[in-house]
């Protein structure tokens, strides 16, 4: 019953935002939800459908849509009918059919949904295949996206893009990369974001119960910078040709930033190892599968000294340690709760932040500088999982043009 119902409203919602006109009005009275949004001070979130139509521009639009609860806060830009069509008009897949169910509502991701949102963001019609890969991704219930949108954890979806359709897309992979100025990376991340919210039904105070949130829950989007990578990048490593295109969407807390200022090998892996042991994050708590993000000099210098890749991650997996003494007292239970493999017997036992050395991933982005990013992962829920880009039947695509009926 509760499937059907935010189905309805999820169809509901793209009828009114993809055509002109009133949407027939439905009476969902006494709905819980409605209840919880009348205690809540955000806007309200329509489970009765008052006279909905597209607005002509953004300043009509913007308003109306996050009085409805439809936005990220975030202006947007009207879904018109013509705007979505553009969108489909980059994908094989026909508008109805259903890529999968997005938690925590269940609401059914559709090809068309997915462009309404896209179009809601700033994307670019050629974004389109990104996002419905994105979206194959976070409806799989093996990589558990209602873990991310009903919980008080701070995590939010990573979006790395890798192989030629990024470079075609000019995705950032240089400087800045987690910041402002780049249209591919803030609209495509953005437009995860708002399928999040408006067909998986992620709302802030109501199924989103995260205590403080975290900037990422806005957009969370780069691409790998294989150029000047000296390893093989994610996608390789992943089994995928260096030729092909494909994403990996990683479930992340928020960035945690080393300075490496003498840029020395040593340098680089011990104040890495640092940062890895913060021992209020999930990975210090779960294990499971954190990132590193090394900026392409620091990879250099590492793999100069003659470290691969795997020798990199060894080296973190052996140093990134503390020492059971520090752990708040009351804290080791939920430890032993989770890692139960370890010695707890002597204040000085070492827990490490990862249970394998294969467990920690490895990026290369960013621009030269004298900084690398520990990126938490969200407890053990939703690992890195990488996808290639293809058609519908599954043939792969060189160029993003391919997708073009």
């Amino acid at each position: 019953m509760a499937e059907k119902v935010a189905d309805d409203k999820v169809d509901e919602v793209v009828q009114a935002l993809t055509r002109q006109g009133k949407p027939p009005a439905k009476d969902y009275a006494g709905d819980a939800l409605a209840e919880i949004e009348r205690n809540l001070r955000r806007p309200k979130y329509v489970t009765s459908f008052d006279p909905v139509w597209v607005p002509a521009t953004v300043e009509e639009a913007t308003p109306a849509f996050y009085r409805n609860g439809w936005t990220d806060g975030l202006p947007i830009v009207p879904p018109t009918r013509r705007a979505v069509d553009r969108m489909l008009a980059h994908t094989d897949w026909a508008p109805d059919e259903i890529v999968g169910k997005m938690p925590p509502k269940w609401g059914k991701a559709t090809v068309e949904k997915i462009a309404v949102n896209a179009v809601m963001a700033g994307c670019l019609p050629e974004h389109m295949p990104l996002l419905v890969a994105a979206a194959q991704i976070m409806c799989d219930p093996a990589w558990d996206l209602y873990s991310t949108q009903a919980s008080t954890n701070p995590g939010a979806p990573l979006l790395i893009v890798n192989g030629p359709i990024a470079k075609e897309l000019d995705i950032n992979c240089g400087f800045n990369i987690f910041g402002q100025g780049w249209q591919a990376n803030a609209t495509i991340g953005r437009a995860i974001r708002l399928m999040m919210m408006n067909i998986g039904g992620g709302l802030p105070g109501i199924t989103d119960k995260a205590t403080h949130g975290q900037p990422a829950k806005y957009t969370f989007c780069i691409a790998e910078n294989e150029e000047d990578s000296p390893w093989e990048p994610l996608h390789v490593e992943k089994g995928f040709a260096r030729e092909t295109s494909a994403i990996t969407m990683y479930g992340a807390q928020a960035i945690h930033p080393a300075i490496i200022l003498d840029n020395t090998a040593e340098s680089c892996l011990i104040l890495t190892a640092d940062a890895m042991c913060m021992m209020g994050t999930d990975t210090m708590y779960y294990a499971g599968i954190p990132m590193v993000i090394l900026n392409p000099r620091l990879a250099g210098v590492l793999a100069s000294a003659g470290y691969s890749k795997a020798d990199v991650k060894k080296w973190l997996f052996e140093h990134a340690r503390v020492p059971l003494s520090k752990f708040p007292p009351n804290s080791v239970q939920y430890l032993k709760m989770r890692r139960a493999q370890y010695d707890y017997s002597s204040p000085d036992a070492m827990i490490p932040a990862i249970d394998r050395p294969e467990d920690l991933e490895i990026v290369v982005s960013g621009a030269h500088g004298s900084w690398s990013v520990f990126l938490p992962n969200h407890a053990k829920h939703t690992p890195p999982r990488t996808l290639a880009l293809t058609l519908k039947d599954g043939t792969p695509v060189k160029s993003i043009g391919e997708f073009r009926g």
